[in-house]
């Protein structure tokens, strides 16, 4: 899915002329395409180019983008000097961190209010996160090539005629992440959310937030990704925002986001037995977990060739419709271990959580599926290669 939204008052004459013969040709011809001989009235026509503007706005905007003014083949070659630079905000136990770090790449801030989060993000990667990030003056933040950030989904007030395209997201994450992006204005924007973050508020949070990226002078493209299909055995959907910023770029950068595909990971090769400690109590299991005859929770074991359900932030609360529980343990069912959790997410067994167990669930429910987002960061510095200049500190050569 793309998303763009071209300025028109930026656009010369000709580029304005030749964007109404797009859509005129684009039209024209994809209505004869899909209708044939449609009947020559007003209401068939609108209908036809109501569904033509559904079914093709991704086209049609992709060619809008082209034409867009802020590129121009004169602008100097974006230059990255040693590696490419990243900071992680909202950083919780470091996911995205994971995922984007490389030989040629480095993260140079990081950024979690939550004390246990930054517990563990320091028991892995050696270093504290910045707390609040609202409490450090943008422009101290260090410069960097692409910003990552997961943010929560937050509606956006509605602040009356107050001039300006910040004004309407002021008092949320998401104000402060586009305060970052217009101070340090980064090559790149890596964002993640749940999928419900399209449809919240009647749609209007999206919008809103496509909307910024643009006047930020973005180019965004988006997609709603399913960790199944990127060799974990979990289900787990969540949309995905990359941006390019126009105004260091010739023309609109080739991005496609990995579709990942269709895999035989299942849960079964992961489950551990004879596990201690994570047991749920038989009274619990007979009053709450069974009482009733629904097929629900969701209970695996060594033969469960499935994908699970979603990891949540709250599972260390056993709920019987959204959990998912192993038939083992001391009672016959217990909690994921945390092995297990790792393995679902995409985490090296030898990640550490210096915390509770139920910080730990917490803190891996509200993680990244790590392999789709280092696939994702596998095509962002695609482009970036392809793009940008990368000079070697020392030498000076490009690589």
């Amino acid at each position: 899915m793309i998303f763009t939204s071209t300025r028109i008052g930026d656009l010369t004459s000709a580029q304005k002329s030749a964007r109404v013969q797009i859509l005129a040709i684009a039209e024209k011809q994809q209505i004869i395409l899909r209708y044939g001989n449609i009947t020559n009235t007003k209401s068939s026509l609108k209908m036809s180019v109501k569904y033509l503007i559904n079914q093709e706005r991704s086209y049609i905007s992709e060619l809008f983008e082209r034409i867009n003014s802020s590129y121009s083949i004169d602008k100097p070659t974006y230059v990255i000097k040693d590696k490419v630079k990243f900071i992680d905000l909202f950083a919780g136990i470091g996911g995205m961190r994971i995922a984007f770090e490389s030989d040629h790449s480095k993260c140079v801030f990081s950024s979690e209010w939550d004390k246990y989060a930054r517990q563990t993000y320091e028991k892995n990667f050696g270093e504290i996160p910045y707390g609040d990030i609202n409490t450090i003056p943008f422009k101290d933040i260090p410069n960097h090539d692409i910003l990552l950030a997961g943010f929560p989904c937050q509606p956006f007030s509605n602040i009356g005629k107050r001039e300006g395209f910040l004004h309407q997201t002021q008092g949320t994450l998401f104000y402060t992440i586009a305060s970052i992006l217009q101070v340090k204005k980064p090559l790149c924007v890596f964002l993640e959310n749940v999928p419900g973050l399209v449809t919240h508020n009647q749609g209007k949070t999206f919008k809103i937030i496509l909307e910024t990226l643009d006047a930020l002078n973005y180019d965004v493209r988006y997609a709603i990704l399913d960790a199944a299909r990127f060799n974990l055995p979990q289900v787990r959907a969540r949309i995905y925002l990359v941006g390019f910023q126009r105004d260091y770029l010739k023309s609109r950068v080739e991005f496609n986001f990995p579709l990942g595909q269709e895999n035989d990971v299942y849960i079964d090769r992961f489950i551990e037995t004879g596990v201690t400690g994570y047991s749920i109590s038989k009274h619990l299991q007979k009053t709450y977990l069974f009482k009733k005859d629904d097929g629900k929770p969701q209970i695996i074991d060594q033969n469960s060739q499935i994908k699970v359900k979603t990891l949540v932030s709250t599972y260390h609360k056993i709920q019987r419709l959204t959990g998912t529980f192993v038939r083992d343990g001391e009672t016959g069912i217990r909690l994921l271990s945390e092995s297990e959790c790792k393995a679902i997410m995409g985490f090296d067994n030898n990640f550490i959580f210096p915390v509770s167990r139920t910080q730990m669930y917490r803190q891996i429910g509200n993680s990244v599926a790590i392999t789709v987002v280092k696939a994702i960061a596998q095509e962002i510095y695609k482009v970036i290669y392809d793009c940008c200049k990368l000079e070697d500190k020392n030498s000076s050569a490009i690589l």
